[in-house]
């Protein structure tokens, strides 16, 4: 705006007025209409005062000392930043006692995401390369963050998704070992996406950067409706499956001159290890809590054939599924037979 005529180049215009001293005073001649009250605040009608901080009064009129009320509120969370800093949040009010499980709140069909992130079809992302070049590696990282971001959701989907669950023929409750062990899972993967975050911007990228596939949440819409199926399928296939290609991928990171990013899978890896320990020992304890009881390993072949619907592919990492608990009887009979 002009100090002098109170133009500007948008076509607005202000109002100017005449400004002098005299003996230290500022005199401003102002138009002899205008105000010099002090400016009061407008009463706001009630109905319209309660929508001046809707987070506020949502929260207060939710459950808001609930486990399962945070779970969902942090699948409707879209900024990966902030689904992160309120998974670190709400695992350090579980472990104080903050919380109780709470009452069942129905989570969201499908997590939120940012608006600036591109979801393709899997299959469709950009190919990520033998970890060769920075592009490659970046390619890499990327696809391991968005693994990890579908991991957060999955930890708080079970948690809010099967509160109510009980095992087949029995009207015993989940216990609290169950929350305890997903919450820290939770807080887990919320960490790892943080260190592959970080790494992306060390090397002149961003999560958003590249297309991304939710592949990994297609398996939750699947076992949606069934408490073992999600444990077999996302815990002990997918996370299982991860600890057979981890290793190799933290070998390319290292042979190609990039330890920072090698270290931080090599803290990835050993961690995974015991989120697929976490996936079986639930499924077992469902599985001899029914009444009555299944038989653990013949009821995983089952709930993997009906809700995989694929053979298991090897090479596996028979050591580290060892340390997890899971020995070659439960995913061997799932290979395909050799003609």
């Amino acid at each position: 705006f002009d100090l002098e005529t109170g133009d500007s180049s948008y076509g607005l215009k202000q109002d100017v007025y005449e400004v002098c001293i005299r003996e230290d005073q500022v005199y401003i001649y102002t138009a002899s209409e205008m105000s010099t009250k002090p400016f009061k605040k407008p009463i706001i009608p009630k109905d319209t005062e309660k929508n001046t901080d809707d987070k506020a009064v949502e929260e207060k009129n939710e459950d808001t000392g609930s486990l399962t009320y945070w779970a969902s509120k942090i699948l409707n969370t879209a900024c990966p930043q902030q689904k992160v800093e309120l998974t670190h949040k709400v695992g350090e009010m579980w472990r104080s006692g903050d919380l109780t499980v709470g009452v069942h709140h129905h989570p969201p069909d499908q997590p939120a995401r940012d608006k600036d992130l591109t979801v393709v079809k899997p299959g469709k992302e950009r190919k990520r390369g033998k970890g060769i070049s920075l592009a490659s590696r970046i390619s890499n990282l990327h696809s391991m963050a968005n693994i990890e971001q579908w991991a957060i959701d999955l930890s708080w989907d079970i948690i809010a998704r099967f509160s109510s669950a009980t095992p087949e023929g029995s009207d015993e409750a989940l216990p609290q070992g169950f929350y305890d062990d997903f919450v820290q899972v939770a807080c887990e993967e919320a960490k790892h996406y943080k260190l592959l975050s970080d790494r992306l911007q060390d090397l002149g990228s961003h999560f958003g950067a590249l297309p991304v596939h939710g592949a990994l949440w297609d398996s939750a819409t699947k076992t949606s409706d069934s408490l073992l199926a999600r444990l077999a399928v996302v815990h002990m296939v997918f996370e299982a499956r991860g600890l057979d290609v981890q290793p190799k991928t933290l070998e390319k990171f290292a042979k190609n001159n990039d330890p920072e990013s090698a270290a931080i899978l090599e803290i990835i890896f050993r961690e995974e290890i015991t989120h697929v320990a976490a996936g079986l020992r639930w499924f077992t304890w469902v599985c001899n809590h029914s009444n009555p009881p299944m038989d653990c390993i013949p009821t995983f072949h089952k709930l993997v054939q009906q809700y995989y619907g694929s053979y298991l592919k090897p090479p596996f990492n028979t050591e580290s599924r060892s340390m997890a608990g899971m020995t070659e009887e439960w995913y061997l009979p799932l290979v395909k037979p050799t003609s």
